[in-house]
């Protein structure tokens, strides 16, 4: 009896650890095998050649466009997408993995997507990419891997190491000169590199005592071919570590009271830094030849900024309000002021020869198309042209991005939709023919504008009113009829300035004229999907209402783009946008 006992124990425990076995195995052999988890083409066909100069000054019109949605991953604060130039090509990078196109037209050319698996960072330098992988739900599972960036070829495996310091509105981590910094998840406070195409280590660096590295950041390390900075976490102060990433040497470090690590940004040799009390700028010797104080001076983001031909041309806040924005150009080599002039708030900037392209949030005030301005690097003279995109307001997680290569320009933004996480929107943009207008205007003549005033009459407003015009300039042209349009009631008649108006007072604005109808329903398009509670509205010939309960509309009739507001009046909107679309079929028909 008691032998049968003991035989069902053994029994049970071999049982036991079969099954134990089984699983290890299953999860070794099965769940983490690359033959079924990875997604991997590549690709024989060589880099297609793209030539360093972005379009000329004038119109642009779309090349092609691309749409990546955001993927949900469980770890939110990397749910981002981003794009970068690298051999010619496009890069998208999303949580999913690396998707490389044809930046010339758009086309496939390789992937890499792993199966329950979420991409946490990735580096580029030179011809290659680095991408940080981890197991969904075992953050302990991780890898790096190293591709040839032409063909998507993989060179390298590293387990259990992660990035020195991953910025996370892009997910970039810093390399340069064929070196990726890396580290351990155990030893955050020993640097390493890694050469991008072996993936053997090259070098060490121990940081300053009582140092490490942070693990993500919005700014938290950048890089150049020559130069990576870090901003480091010392306990009560902090550090910015500038290295050079062949070496691991240190080229020189800084240190902030602020406990907080410092944002930082890396252009050519020089280092952006900004820790909450001023936007200072470093050479490579780690000079500061740059102080511009202000505890908002780059408001919610690192201030935009670019090298060309041996100035930092920077964009900053120099007092409260749009008003108080500064484009400047500092010659690097003798620390000088070279220009200076008021800015939109432009949110990216690219330089590509004598040129340096900035991307306009609007047009101009009461315009609805963002516009590209194109800055002469030496004295900052400026030709602003509009561009077939809406950038949303208040999206901050994705960042619009600018590139320039093969004759065209790059652009990247956010949109709302789809929900619930949106996506972002990318568009290749072509130098284009002009029309018979000013290039500002994108062509179209400025008298093809209607009056914004002459839209609506005494008896589509309730009780007495009184119009309040406003007019609108797009670089030297000057619209002749008011584009936007406030009835204020007769009782207030308090006196006012700029933009401001009183509360329920209706505005009627010509958003846009666009040269062919086709032209507007795209902006139109492009503004529902900036919108994250944009719902159809029959209203001319498209309509929407941008949010239902706060009474904003706008509305398309051939190719007039029409915006109508009536703060918080949704049925007061909808009688005015049918109102102002009636004028504008009997002005175009």
């Amino acid at each position: 009896m008691a032998g049968s006992r003991q035989r069902a124990v053994l029994g049970l425990l071999a049982a036991m650890l079969a099954v134990a076995t089984l699983g290890v195995v299953i999860d070794k052999f099965v769940l983490q095998a690359e033959w079924w988890q990875e997604d991997h083409r590549t690709t024989a066909e060589p880099a297609p050649p793209l030539l360093d100069v972005g379009p000329p000054p004038g119109p642009v019109a779309l090349g092609w466009q691309l749409n990546t949605v955001v993927r949900r991953s469980g770890l939110s604060p990397y749910d981002q997408v981003a794009h970068a130039l690298v051999d010619g090509q496009l890069v998208v990078v999303t949580t999913r993995g690396l998707d490389v196109r044809d930046a010339r037209t758009g086309k496939r050319r390789w992937h890499y997507h792993r199966e329950d698996w979420v991409l946490l960072g990735w580096a580029a330098t030179r011809n290659n990419l680095v991408a940080y992988v981890e197991r969904a739900g075992h953050r302990d599972n991780r890898m790096i891997l190293g591709f040839d960036a032409a063909g998507g070829r993989l060179l390298w495996r590293q387990r259990d190491e992660v990035p020195a310091a991953t910025e996370r509105s892009t997910l970039r981590w810093p390399a340069g000169s064929g070196v990726v910094l890396t580290t351990s998840a155990d030893d955050r406070g020993m640097l390493r590199g890694r050469s991008v195409i072996t993936g053997e280590q090259v070098w060490t660096h121990a940081l300053p005592r009582g140092c490490t590295l942070p693990e993500a950041g919005t700014y938290a390390s950048d890089a150049d071919d020559a130069l990576a900075a870090i901003a480091l976490d010392c306990g009560d102060s902090s550090k910015v570590l500038a290295i050079d990433p062949r070496t691991g040497q240190t080229r020189w470090v800084r240190e902030f009271a602020a406990p907080d690590p410092p944002e930082v940004a890396v252009r050519g040799e020089v280092v952006l830094v900004s820790d909450g009390t001023a936007l200072r700028a470093y050479d490579q010797a780690g000079k500061e030849f740059l102080t511009r104080p202000g505890d908002d001076v780059c408001g919610a983001t690192m201030c935009p900024a670019v090298i060309s031909g041996g100035d930092l041309i920077v964009v900053y806040r120099s007092g409260p309000g749009d008003a108080g924005r500064q484009l400047e150009a500092i010659q690097i080599s003798s620390h000088r002021s070279v220009w200076r002039r008021a800015a939109p708030a432009y949110p990216a900037l690219v330089a590509k020869g004598d040129r340096v392209y900035a991307l306009r949030p609007n047009l101009a005030p009461d315009l609805r198309p963002a516009g590209i301005d194109v800055i002469a690097a030496g004295d900052g003279w400026t030709t602003t042209v509009p561009a077939p995109l809406v950038v949303p307001p208040g999206l901050t997680r994705a960042r619009p991005w600018l590139a320039a290569g093969g004759g065209l320009l790059y652009v990247s933004v956010p949109e709302a939709l789809p929900s619930p996480s949106g996506a972002v929107r990318l568009l290749a943009l072509r130098a284009a023919a002009g029309g018979p207008g000013p290039a500002e205007l994108g062509g179209v003549p400025a008298a093809d504008w209607p009056d914004a005033c002459g839209l609506l009459n005494r008896r589509d407003l309730p009780g007495g009113h009184h119009s309040r015009p406003v007019y609108v300039t797009v670089g030297a042209v000057r619209l002749p009829r008011p584009v936007s349009c406030t009835y204020e009631p007769d009782g207030d008649r308090r006196r006012r300035s700029g933009q401001e108006q009183s509360a329920g007072a209706p505005t009627v604005t010509v958003e846009w004229v666009a040269d062919t109808a086709a032209s507007a329903s795209g902006l139109l398009a492009a503004l529902r999907a900036s919108e994250p509670q944009a719902r159809s509205a029959e209203i001319g010939d498209e309509a929407y209402e941008l949010n239902p309960s706060s009474g904003m509309i706008a509305v398309r009739v051939g190719r007039y783009l029409v915006g109508v507001s009536a703060f918080q009046t949704p049925g007061l909107a909808t009688r005015l946008a049918r109102a102002a679309a009636l004028a504008l079929h009997s002005r175009s028909s």
